[in-house]
């Protein structure tokens, strides 16, 4: 038994033939049949313009108010009208007195008649405009008055016949009709071509196959915790996820799709790579709170259609990769205190083999005092414990590298000052990395030195870190806060990321960071942050 096959679906290109078809018959249908009952009325009002124009040109006419004064007006006003009407393509051109008795008409028998129509307005200087029937048929005509001193010495009639407006109606509605002809033929081609086209773009789907893929598609976009951003040929967003938005800091989805990358806002840094014709490949940007690796790939078929942006998050990544590099400093350091431990070590044990006990005991004594001295510097000036061991251990840090560390005489930070707002992370990234910064740029000069200044004052946090080094060109005051930005080579993992992390810090905290030239050579950054009772609005612990 052969069971007939139901068709499925017809495709969505295949629908939207047909719809457009119907949809274009009826429209140039409606539009012939709308220029088809008003036509007429627009050749009305055409023809009245145009009477009009040509009655009052006529009553405007020198010689027509001369020939008015002569004895004999018709002798001279009836060539005049005759010729004027063959030049204008209006029907009739009437002069007329003041009380209507007609001077001209196309008819001679006529002449000396009175005029059919309203002349009231006329003879009291007004222009006016009617459709009436008079000697010719009906006619659409305009009397005007002729004027002299302000008085009323003669009358104008011109006007076109209702039969001559039927036929140029007829006329256009026949031209009309085949411009409708041509135009569905036209748009039922041009329909079939976009929709074979549409056939291959959409493979042939039908609306609810459609549907259900945009349905997918939303869901596994904001599903989707890293950011995602697509860019038009133009650089505008043309779509972007929440994570991507939630990374970036951008407004709305609706505020934020149609507006270029340039309108958004970001870091100039990050802004010049999504412009990037190049793709970009884990690049490591920073926003006011963030650190993020961004890639790129600009989508092409043939030529340039947009560009795909993926965000990923590594802010505590690289918060624990800092957090890895001190505590591998600290180590390197233990390992070398270690061995120069050992070595005084030795040194104590000959001395007591040698017999001199004493020597032993002040030698032992002299390397404690020293190690406590230091201790005692730093906690004496610094309270606060987080700095307090920071500094301790950078300045193991920068023994090891020939580098001496000192904490300036006007430095005095109590425990318990600094407020909930500056948290010990946030302190560690801006003074680890001005100190790791200034150690680099002092290492290898001549009496290598870092100063570190810490000391609060006005309801303001002041950190000031001085070095030896060769200084900052000021042509680079700016340039040294951003990212990549080194005057040294690349290590394994890459340069220029301290300053620009200590400058989103300070930036969170609503602080100012300046660098300048130090006194004796080298140069000198200062931070100044505020000590509120809050955590400021737009930040969030540093990362």
């Amino acid at each position: 038994m052969h069971i007939p096959r139901v068709p499925g679906p017809r495709s969505l290109a295949g629908q939207l033939f047909a719809m457009q078809a119907v949809l274009i018959a009826v429209v140039v249908a409606g539009y012939a049949l709308f220029t088809y009952v008003s036509d007429r009325h627009q050749a009305e009002e055409a023809a009245t313009r145009q009477a009009t124009a040509v009655a009052r040109s006529v009553a405007d006419s020198p010689s027509v108010r001369a020939a008015i004064h002569t004895s004999k007006p018709s002798a001279r006003l009836q060539p005049y009208a005759l010729q004027v009407t063959r030049g204008t393509e209006v029907d009739f051109i009437t002069i007329m007195t003041p009380d209507g008795i007609r001077w001209t008409h196309p008819d001679y028998h006529q002449i000396g008649k009175r005029y059919l129509g309203h002349i009231d307005a006329a003879q009291h200087g007004h222009t006016y405009s009617e459709t009436y029937k008079g000697t010719l048929g009906a006619s659409v005509r305009t009397v005007t008055p002729v004027e002299e001193n302000g008085r009323v010495i003669g009358l104008v009639s011109a006007g076109i016949k209702v039969e001559a407006i039927s036929q140029r109606v007829q006329e256009q509605v026949t031209a009309l009709l085949g411009v409708a002809a041509g135009a569905l033929v036209l748009g039922a081609l041009g329909t079939y071509v976009i929709n074979a086209r549409l056939r291959r773009h959409t493979h042939g789907m039908n609306a609810a196959e459609l549907s259900r893929m945009h349905d997918y598609h939303e869901a596994a976009l904001h599903a989707v915790r890293e950011g995602l951003m697509m860019l038009d040929g133009q650089y505008r967003v043309a779509l972007i996820n929440d994570g991507g938005r939630e990374l970036l800091g951008v407004g709305p989805e609706e505020e934020t799709v149609g507006r270029s990358v340039a309108e958004l806002g970001l870091p100039a840094p990050l802004t010049g790579a999504l412009l990037s014709s190049e793709p970009r490949m884990d690049e490591v940007h920073l926003t006011a709170d963030r650190v993020l690796v961004v890639n790129t790939s600009p989508v092409s078929g043939g030529e340039r259609r947009g560009t795909v942006v993926t965000l990923r998050d590594v802010t505590e990544l690289q918060s624990l990769m800092g957090e890895l590099d001190s505590e591998r400093g600290f180590t390197q350091a233990l390992r070398s205190q270690a061995h120069e431990a050992a070595n005084r070590l030795h040194t104590v044990v000959s001395l007591i083999e040698l017999g001199r006990a004493a020597e032993a005991v002040d030698f032992a004594t002299a390397e404690l005092e020293l190690a406590q001295a230091l201790t005692d510097q730093v906690v004496a000036a610094v309270g606060e414990p987080v700095l307090a061991a920071l500094l301790l251990g950078k300045t193991a840090q920068a023994n090891e590298r020939g580098v001496e560390l000192v904490v300036s005489d006007e430095s005095r930070l109590d425990d318990g000052l600094l407020p909930e707002s500056l948290s010990a992370r946030d302190l560690v990234t801006i003074l680890g990395n001005l100190i790791d910064n200034a150690v680099d740029a002092a290492q290898g000069s001549v009496g290598a030195r870092v100063t570190v200044t810490a000391y609060a004052e006005d309801a303001e946090l002041v950190m000031r870190v001085t070095d030896t080094g060769a200084g900052v060109d000021p042509a680079h005051a700016e340039l040294v806060f951003q990212r990549g930005f080194s005057t040294k080579p690349a290590g394994p993992g890459g340069r220029g990321l301290g300053l620009a992390l200590v400058r989103q810090a300070v930036t969170r905290l609503e602080g100012t960071l300046t660098v300048a030239e130090a006194p004796e050579g080298g140069a000198v950054f200062e931070v100044r942050l505020p000590l509120r009772t809050t955590q400021p609005v737009s930040g969030g612990e540093a990362r």
